[in-house]
């Protein structure tokens, strides 16, 4: 219902209601009320920059951008629609490192503001600029973790590999009890499977804080990493009964691949019904496979999991669509915390991007998605994939990757989304000798994950096939000699829980 004071629109009310409801998950947006109040106070900048939110809440970049640009002009002095705007323009696939500077002078130590930046030199190919900026900024905030590791990622993008985490050392040796600080660069380490810098990182936080979880937990992750086994035992057990989801998950993993499926079942079926379940379930998935086909072919076994579709005529052409994701690959290297071995990845959400080749991707994909999860069986409340409400389909992110010569995806799983993907662009010459560039669903090993499990099913890629999956299904990619393989891939949002 309209808000209104003697027939016309109360724009106060309208601006209480319309902020309610974007803090509101789900609620209806009322653009309308906004546009009537804006009838009745054209030059309210609180006004613009709601409808402009509401307009980017409804993934139409499109029109909120002249929405919070009009709100920037009518308030030039005030950071949060400043940097508004400016995140705006970067969603939407447009320059916006000068609207980012101009957010930043007005609040200069927003880390918010400094991480949307970072994203905008991306975008620009200006890596050393972020780098440089980064350092700036943290040498006035030395203990913004975040920061710090947003600082050693980059560098590792740029090709950096010993010491790409000197930035932390650097402030811990004059704040040498920050814990996030030795948290964040431990985490980096991790991912970086470094395990000697790891394991030296603990050893100079106990010196110089004492004992810390942080510390146990992550000592005997290096130990199973290492195939340590004995030393890695002791010290899991030694952590059995912490509430900690992500040690409990390292644990699990070190359980599987010592051979003790049915404790690693046990402390698996804890998880499970608590919020924290998503993370489990792909070690589930494993352990079941070894033990009870049964419960396995309930999780992942049903001919519907799996859809390949061919949808190349829905898409944009072809070498239009390469184009232009080639354009988006802005970074010379592989992320950090990815699986992608020997290429790189787009930054950012390309599916927020309002070039209309990609405004057509993301439809046709959207719409792919839709008929796939028709085709599911009856919602199931316990199931991690039939017990979520099936419309609306949103995203929750979307990019490209480029592989080159020998290039491939370590198995991995996306234990955050609800349906994962792969959307084949271009491929090598060499596709389909010996599995060359497929596929592989179910297979858990990898480099850090000693199980030898095959995949239950491979695919064989085709320019314009999409292939949908459960997110937390283990998936990789075979290495292929030589060529370019480019595709895309996202996550389809997890919405609430099944009516």
């Amino acid at each position: 219902m309209t808000v209104s004071v003697r027939g016309k629109a109360d724009p106060a009310q309208a601006l209480d209601a319309a902020i309610r409801a974007l803090r509101a998950n789900g609620a209806d947006l009322p653009i309308e009320d906004v546009d009537r109040a804006l009838d009745v106070a054209p030059n309210d900048a609180r006004l613009w920059h709601v409808k402009g939110l509401i307009h980017r809440q409804q993934e139409r970049r499109e029109l909120a951008i002249p929405a919070l640009r009009r709100a920037v002009e009518l308030a030039p002095q005030e950071p949060l629609i400043a940097h508004g705007y400016a995140r705006t323009l970067y969603e939407a696939g447009l320059p916006s490192v000068p609207e980012h500077a101009h957010a930043m002078k007005l609040a200069r130590d927003n880390p918010d503001i400094v991480k949307s930046l970072v994203g905008a030199l991306i975008a620009e190919r200006r890596v050393a600029d972020a780098i440089d900026g980064m350092q700036l900024a943290l040498s006035r905030s030395p203990l913004w973790a975040e920061g710090q590791a947003l600082l050693s990622q980059l560098r590792w993008l740029e090709g950096e590999r010993e010491g790409f985490t000197r930035n932390f050392d650097e402030a811990l040796a004059t704040n040498p009890g920050a814990l996030d600080l030795r948290r964040q660069q431990i985490i980096a380490l991790v991912h970086a499977e470094q395990w000697d810098e790891v394991l030296d990182r603990i050893a100079r936080g106990r010196a110089a804080i004492g004992d810390q979880l942080l510390f146990d937990v992550n000592e005997a992750i290096v130990h199973s990493e290492l195939g340590h086994a004995d030393i890695a035992d002791a010290k899991f057990e030694a952590l059995a009964h912490v509430p900690d989801p992500a040690m409990q998950v390292r644990r699990v993993r070190h359980l599987l691949w010592t051979g003790r499926v049915d404790r690693a079942v046990e402390t698996i079926d804890q998880w499970l019904p608590r919020p924290e379940g998503f993370m489990f379930w792909p070690y589930a998935s494993i352990a079941w496979r070894l033990t009870d086909p049964a419960r396995w072919e309930w999780l992942e076994g049903h001919e519907s999991f799996v859809g390949v579709y061919d949808i190349g005529d829905r898409l944009p052409p072809l070498d239009q669509l390469t184009a232009t994701l080639r354009n988006l690959h802005t970074l010379s290297g592989q992320p950090l915390e990815q699986s992608l071995r020997g290429g790189t990845q787009t930054d950012g959400n390309i599916f927020t991007h309002i070039d209309p080749v990609l405004v057509q991707l993301r439809e046709a994909i959207r719409d792919t998605v839709a008929e796939h999860v028709a085709k599911f069986p009856a919602p199931d409340p316990s199931h991690p994939l039939l017990g979520v409400a099936r419309s609306p389909i949103g995203f929750q992110g979307a990019w490209s990757v480029r592989l080159h010569t020998k290039g491939y995806h370590a198995n991995h799983v996306h234990p955050a989304g609800w349906i994962s993907s792969a959307l084949y662009i271009v491929l090598p010459p060499d596709l389909g000798q010996e599995d060359a560039g497929f596929l592989t669903l179910g297979e858990a090993r990898s480099e850090g994950f000693k199980i030898d499990l095959p995949p239950f099913r491979t695919v064989e890629p085709k320019p314009g096939r999409l292939v949908l999956f459960p997110s937390y299904m283990w998936h990789g990619t075979r290495p292929f000699s030589e060529g370019e393989r480019m595709t895309v891939a996202f996550d389809v949002a997890r919405g609430p829980a099944a009516a």
